[in-house]
């Protein structure tokens, strides 16, 4: 979906495919026609974004063989589909049973992650529309925190410079240009704005115009930053914010009641890790590595509120006592495209736990997904045009 922003630039609205679990090529194009176009058909579109996951073996298939691409690129528009976003972070095996800790391997240290994100750049560059220029990709902050040391960082951010020359000998040669960004996450070695700044604009740090920072406002709420301080920090850094997913995590006001307490057990399950964090009435933060970990006696305090780093869909926040923190999505929107000119251009609404939740609030069939997504769709919708901006067609 296309947005003109009050300024008359363009604002691409997306939602991400990890949430279907394909890693191989032939199960991305039937993701296109079983989920995407019917998403498209609901929302009454003749065009629909995605933010397009390609696991490692679907994207070696595709930078083995020109012809898959033109298969792929010729799908998306069989099916009135378009990227200028794929979500880089997931490198395979997001749709397992069990993710949890896995998902951040290889990390930044690795040779493996520079040629994966190499190879999507290359392949976004030719799945860009004619008429668009600009593409992005999101990527994992780095590495997990444990074990990440100086030397680790010097790998991590060295690897990073090369694929910035990368990036930019693409460009050169397709006249499209790619833009990487690290999408800061709890438990990260960056977790927060603050840690993105001190990685990227220190002496070490890649060049700015090429890898910035991807905003997921589930994150930024899990962490309680406030947007518009997250977002102005970052400006006076010089740090761009490439991308924006928008999601909601899972806020508990009163965590010290056993009901709310027995709600959030509801949604500890063994496939994602669900970091959470609470606040004390002296502002400090404490958290647990998964929810289930919080909800051990004593393992959190219970004077302030808790927010877990569960992506609740847009559309359908949780029951009380539980909520959604939909307030720090409102807010960061209009912090990003809210103003005179739009701080980031390409919105991806990223909610992969449809299948997490509990039981009772699962869609049970494709079509009851796609009703999902897109309901997800139009509330980011009207928050954007809410904001100023005009939907295109």
């Amino acid at each position: 979906m296309r947005f003109r922003h009050p300024d008359g630039s363009t604002v691409h609205l997306a939602y991400c495919t990890n949430v279907h679990a394909a890693e191989q090529l032939d199960g991305v194009l039937d993701q296109l026609t079983n989920y995407a176009e019917p998403v498209r058909r609901r929302l009454h579109r003749d065009r629909l974004g995605i933010g397009l996951w390609l696991a490692r073996d679907a994207a070696r298939t595709l930078t083995d063989d020109p012809a898959a691409v033109r298969a792929l690129r010729a799908g998306l528009e069989r099916a009135g589909l378009e990227v200028v976003t794929l979500n880089g972070f997931p490198y395979q095996g997001f749709g397992d049973s069990h993710v949890k800790y896995r998902v951040y391997r290889p990390d930044w240290t690795d040779e493996a992650r520079l040629d994966h994100t190499t190879d999507l750049a290359r392949l976004l560059a030719a799945l860009l529309p004619d008429d668009v220029t600009e593409g992005s990709i999101s990527t994992l902050p780095l590495a997990w925190r444990t074990g990440f040391d100086a030397g680790a960082r010097e790998r991590a951010l060295g690897r990073l410079h090369t694929l910035a020359q990368r990036l930019d000998a693409l460009e050169e040669l397709t006249g499209r240009s790619l833009r990487v960004g690290l999408e800061p996450e709890p438990g990260c070695t960056v977790e927060t704005t603050a840690d993105a700044i001190e990685a990227l604009t220190g002496p070490d740090g890649p060049p700015a115009h090429r890898i910035g920072v991807c905003l997921d406002t589930c994150h930024l709420a899990t962490a309680f930053e406030e947007p518009a301080k997250a977002v102005a920090a970052l400006g006076e850094a010089g740090l761009t914010v490439v991308k924006s997913q928008l999601s909601a995590a899972l806020h508990a006001e009163d965590p010290s009641r056993a009901t709310v307490r027995e709600a959030l057990g509801a949604y500890a399950e063994p496939r994602f890790l669900h970091q959470t964090r609470a606040r004390t009435p002296d502002g400090t933060l404490r958290g647990t590595d998964d929810l289930d970990r919080a909800l051990l006696p004593g393992a959190l305090p219970t004077d302030g509120p808790w927010r877990s780093h569960f992506h609740v869909p847009l559309h359908a926040p949780p029951e009380p006592p539980l909520a959604a923190t939909l307030p720090v999505l409102r807010e960061a929107l209009a912090e990003l495209v809210g103003g005179p000119a739009p701080l980031t251009r390409h919105l991806e609404v990223e909610t992969y736990t449809w299948q997490a939740l509990p039981a009772a609030r699962r869609p049970a069939t494709r079509a009851r997904l796609a009703d999902g997504i897109a309901a997800e769709l139009a509330t980011a919708r009207d928050l954007l045009t809410d904001l100023g901006l005009k939907e295109l067609p």
